[in-house]
């Protein structure tokens, strides 16, 4: 189960069975608004706080998830969820409203694939029978804990990017139809000495990387194995100095093949700067997006790398270098699997 120093095997593939994807207005006009379950018109979703806005999101994902599954909320036995906010509030919040036995993570941006790793893990050692793995973010919640509200119009260098206003939701099974995780490589800290909380895809572009090289080593395949290397929210800048990193280390990634969530959730044109962020973002691409690819045959097998800047206001205001990771899960689909 275990190859390497850090990469599971998943003999039993686990199986999603099914997803719930929620998206804000932003989204709604991006590029792949069709993939969303549900799409709010306004950023409140009718509550007083933007935290509770998000809390309902990340409630309305795990929800769809179970309704579009051939099982009960009752059946399922755990719930693996974080988010960016002070102690990860919304995600508890909802936790409370879904009253399911919880464990709450945090990777920054990089939970999505955190928790769905561990719900594998979870069920590939008969750990659980179902298990709800997700995420969300909120965009005026997380600028006003991170940089200003966004009432004072304040003005980013290019540099930086925008956060994803949504909720991702995987609901894993021991057995069912789906796409399955076959494989996880567990990201260490890279801290790589970048200070600029503006620049979040160059600094996470180097833990990228280092996930991204073990996986192949220690599972020894190479990109080819792969149709898409997809990453969580790099990012243009980012995913460009990943691209030089990884052909720096011999991994000659063809650029079609290496795409980022960040750059693919918005359009042309949405004022994103150098692209999307946010936990909600890698979480909504791959259970919205890349999977509806994947269940048209459209995709094979994908690697998604989800990154996160484990930084925090304090941090910042410290000046300390902002410390990254990248956890990475292999998902095929779940036929014709060699």
């Amino acid at each position: 189960m275990l190859v390497g120093h850090r990469t599971w095997i998943f003999e039993n593939k686990p199986v999603i069975i099914s997803t719930g994807t929620v998206g804000g207005p932003f989204e709604a006009n991006g590029n792949i608004s069709n993939d969303f379950d549900i799409l709010h018109e306004d950023m409140w979703l009718e509550q007083d706080s933007f935290e509770k806005a998000q809390q309902v999101m990340m409630e309305e994902a795990c929800q769809v998830a179970v309704k579009k599954s051939t099982i009960e909320k009752e059946q399922v036995q755990f719930f693996l969820s974080g988010d960016l906010i002070n102690q990860i509030t919304p995600t508890s919040f909802a936790a409370k409203t879904m009253s399911l036995p919880y464990f709450g993570l945090f990777s920054a941006c990089a939970t999505s694939m955190e928790s769905l790793a561990l719900a594998a893990f979870f069920i590939n050692g008969n750990g659980a029978d179902y298990i709800l793995s997700g995420t969300s973010s909120h965009n005026a919640a997380t600028e006003k804990q991170f940089r200003y509200p966004t009432e004072y119009g304040g003005q980013k260098p290019p540099t930086s990017q925008w956060t994803v206003t949504g909720a991702g939701c995987a609901l894993v099974a021991k057995e069912g139809t789906g796409p399955v995780v076959t494989s996880s490589t567990i990201g260490k800290v890279i801290d790589m000495g970048l200070t600029d909380p503006f620049n979040m895809g160059g600094a996470m572009a180097a833990a990228a990387v280092d996930t991204i090289e073990a996986h192949f080593k220690e599972r020894n395949v190479d990109p080819s194995f792969y149709d898409l290397i997809i990453t969580g929210d790099l990012g243009h800048i980012g995913r460009e100095v990943s691209l030089d990193l990884l052909n720096e280390r011999g991994l000659n990634i063809p650029e079609e093949q290496y795409v980022d969530c960040g750059l693919t959730i918005y359009r042309e044109g949405q004022p994103v700067l150098a692209g999307a962020s946010g936990t909600a973002c890698s979480a909504i691409v791959t259970y919205g997006h890349f999977l509806n690819l994947m269940k048209k045959g459209e995709l094979k097998r994908i690697l998604v790398v989800a990154t996160g800047s484990l930084h925090s206001p304090m941090t910042v205001q410290q000046k300390d270098p902002i410390p990254c990771i990248a956890h990475a899960v292999s998902i095929e689909s779940g036929s014709d699997i060699s």
